[in-house]
């Protein structure tokens, strides 16, 4: 082997001999380790740096985010309502045919259904036909009356002879001219037919009360054409709603429910109308969602059959009770173990709805965004 020179050894670092003893170090390798040291030592403070300014800006932006944060309440519990109407009518008929079909559109006063109107027509008639024979019946109690007044007149007059002949046979009688019997009979004549005058009179004064008290009254005004007139009203009415129109502008639903030579009920549901003109939304918030929401807030509205496109509206009117408050079993909390849970309080939201839009159905899942316009302040942190 060839010698080692001291010189190698002296420019090389000696790693310690196991036991301890400390490495040594040359001149040479001090000088060499300042530069990388000093270079290093920038690096470090650029990482402490960069490591506090993270945090700074993530408190940051969170504060930032929670001080601009709710004003926005969203709500992904709320679904698309319309005008919904049973289709009925208040009389029973068979139904004669059926003018609409599944699905159809129809406009506020179209025909959906007509029950067969001979029944009712063969009642109008009838009404009808009283209402005239009441008219006859109420003339000829006018002239009854005019003619009771002269049965009275001609009847006073035959009292007023009676009255003549009884006071010439009062005065014959004491001297014998007319026997005892022929004055009973005057005396007995004159009192008959005073009380035949009465009788006629009274007569007259029922007659007069069947007239509403008015000897000239208007028909048309007496009680018995008014119910006549009103029999033959309900009449006519139960005729008209044998067919069935239309309330409002709709979609027909459930059509096939009811086919022509069925016999229809009255107040039996035919089928179904949903409005396409009263449509809203009705959202469910948690009663914690609701604190800074008014009524007539806007509200932005995602329907999720129609991705991209957002309509506007706003808050019309929030319920005065939970939902829970209408079921039919409602929570019982008195006793002591029960769990606190959060209440939905229904609201309702207006849409503002433009031709074209697409069309909106009853049930459709919608997200709603309404903004309270409240704002946060540091101050809310403190209690």
């Amino acid at each position: 082997m060839s010698p080692v020179s001291m010189s190698g050894i002296a420019g090389s670092d000696i790693p310690g001999d196991g036991f301890g003893a400390a490495p040594r170090v040359t001149v040479g390798a001090k000088l060499r380790r300042r530069p990388r040291i000093r270079l290093l030592r920038p690096m470090l403070a650029l990482r402490r740096g960069l490591m506090l300014g993270g945090i700074v800006a993530v408190l940051a932006a969170a504060g930032i985010a929670w001080l601009s944060g709710g004003r926005i309440v969203s709500i992904d519990n709320a679904y698309v309502r319309a005008g919904k109407l049973s289709v009925a009518t208040d009389v029973s008929g068979i139904i004669r045919d059926v003018a609409v079909t599944e699905g159809a559109h129809v406009r506020r006063g179209d025909v959906l259904f007509r029950l067969d109107p001979k029944p009712f027509q063969i009642a109008l008639d009838g009404a009808r036909a009283s209402l005239a024979q009441v008219a006859l019946q109420m003339e000829a109690a006018k002239r009854d009356y005019q003619r009771m007044l002269r049965d009275i007149e001609a009847k006073q007059a035959q009292v007023q002879s009676d009255q003549a002949s009884f006071g010439r046979y009062a005065n014959l009688v004491t001297g014998g001219s007319v026997t005892r019997a022929e004055y009973d009979d005057a005396r007995f004549r004159l009192a008959a037919d005073r009380a035949a005058t009465e009788s006629l009179k009274v007569q007259a004064e029922v007659q007069l009360a069947r007239l509403g008290g008015a000897a000239d009254i208007d028909i048309p005004r007496t009680p018995e054409y008014l119910k006549a007139k009103a029999e033959m009203e309900e009449a006519q009415r139960q005729l008209d709603h044998t067919v069935v129109r239309a309330p409002f502008d709709a979609v027909a639903t459930q059509v096939d429910a009811i086919q022509p030579g069925a016999y229809l009920a009255a107040s039996a549901a035919a089928f179904g109308l949903i409005s396409t003109e009263h449509v809203w939304v009705e959202a469910n918030p948690k009663e914690t969602e609701l604190t800074y929401v008014a009524p007539g807030d806007p509200v932005q509205i995602s329907v999720d059959t129609y991705p991209g496109r957002v309509w506007q509206g706003r808050v019309e009117s929030i319920a005065p009770s939970s939902a829970s408050e209408f079921s039919i079993l409602p929570a019982q909390n008195a006793s002591g173990n029960w769990v606190k849970v959060v209440q939905r309080i229904p609201l309702r939201i207006t849409v503002d709805r433009h031709p074209g839009d697409p069309e909106l159905r009853a049930g459709m899942s919608v997200v709603v965004d309404i903004d309270t316009g409240h704002t946060r302040h540091l101050s809310d942190l403190i209690p």
